[in-house]
């Protein structure tokens, strides 16, 4: 492709699609933000990451064959980067089975290159290119949203596995624990992720414990509990929300030396909406979370929250399709 192409970026999460476009210089000039559909399957997704990037385009003046440097998606589940296939992405609804995301995104852009990666992988690639973790060589990316995804990078290079690394949100932290969105036990998603706590916060409040979570969340006319209403809750010194943030950060405190075990990184990047929302605070709980379990106790990795905030996936994806 040509260097001086225009490309778009989306970051597909449970909760929003985020697209963009950007410039050779990474310059955002475009950006568009929709809510993740609840229903339907693939083909309802898609969509509504089509109509996200159509807004993005319009929002910098520009028709979709602007787009000749192609299309970058970050998307949660299993990717096959060659057959431009999504499966088993479990916070997205009726989405189990392979299917062909970029041959129909693509589609609705004349045909454009479509190049898929891991949501988590591609925002923490971003930290490292662009963000708080230029002078890095060796980095793991925590990102803590609707899901606790993981990225890896190992000298220099994203580490992808068979295609499937990075996953610290299913690094078993208790055992006999609480089932995980995943299916399995005792995962840190269980208790970490933002759709495991609200459904173990809606089971304690039908069960008569007081929270304010949900009337937080009916007055900002919402349908599931965002990161801003976990915040709010917590400065509102709500008990339930409390005990669930407090295992949530001991969970992520015991998953990720689980994983500074095992790679020894240089640095961790704390991103994803419940990470960047509570920033350097909680990133220093995470830290301290995890200094128990850390093996080299006395050098542990530089800490640090994703620089990028909410555009770090988009931007990510959209340097999925930067070649020369």
């Amino acid at each position: 492709m040509a260097t001086d192409a225009l490309r778009g970026g989306i970051d597909l999460g449970g909760t929003k699609i985020q697209a963009i476009v950007a410039d050779p210089e990474h310059q955002v000039l475009g950006q568009a933000r929709r809510a993740t559909p609840t229903e339907g399957g693939p083909p309802d997704v898609i969509a509504a990451m089509a109509d996200a990037l159509d807004e993005a385009l319009e929002s910098a003046n520009l028709k979709p064959e602007a787009l000749t440097g192609g299309i970058g998606v970050g998307a949660p589940g299993a990717i096959d980067t060659k057959a431009g296939t999504l499966a088993r992405a479990g916070n997205l609804p009726g989405w189990r089975d392979a299917y062909p995301m970029a041959k129909e995104l693509g589609k609705r852009f004349g045909g454009a290159t479509v190049k898929l990666g891991n949501d988590v992988q591609v925002a923490t690639n971003a930290e490292f290119t662009l963000g708080a973790a230029r002078e890095f060589s060796t980095l793991l990316g925590v990102f803590w949203g609707t899901g606790v995804g993981g990225g890896i990078v190992l000298d220099g290079k994203p580490w992808l596995g068979r295609g499937a690394a990075g996953e610290i949100g299913h690094i078993p932290v208790r055992h006999h624990g609480l089932k995980c969105p995943c299916g399995r036990i005792g995962c840190m998603e269980a208790y970490a992720g933002r759709r495991a706590m609200e459904l173990r916060a809606r089971k304690a409040h039908d069960e008569g414990e007081k929270t304010d979570l949900f009337k937080i969340m009916e007055e900002k006319g919402r349908d599931r509990l965002t990161s801003g209403i976990w915040e709010r809750a917590i400065e509102r010194g709500d008990d339930l929300a409390e005990r669930l943030i407090d295992d949530a950060v001991d969970a992520l405190g015991r998953a990720v030396a689980a994983a500074c075990n095992v790679l020894d990184p240089d640095a961790i990047i704390i991103g994803g909406g419940l990470g960047v929302r509570f920033g350097e605070p909680y990133a220093r709980r995470i830290s301290d979370a995890m200094m128990p379990h850390l093996f080299h106790d006395d050098d542990p990795p530089v800490m640090r929250v994703a620089e990028l905030g909410d555009l770090g996936g988009a931007l990510g994806a959209a340097l999925l399709v930067v070649k020369a």
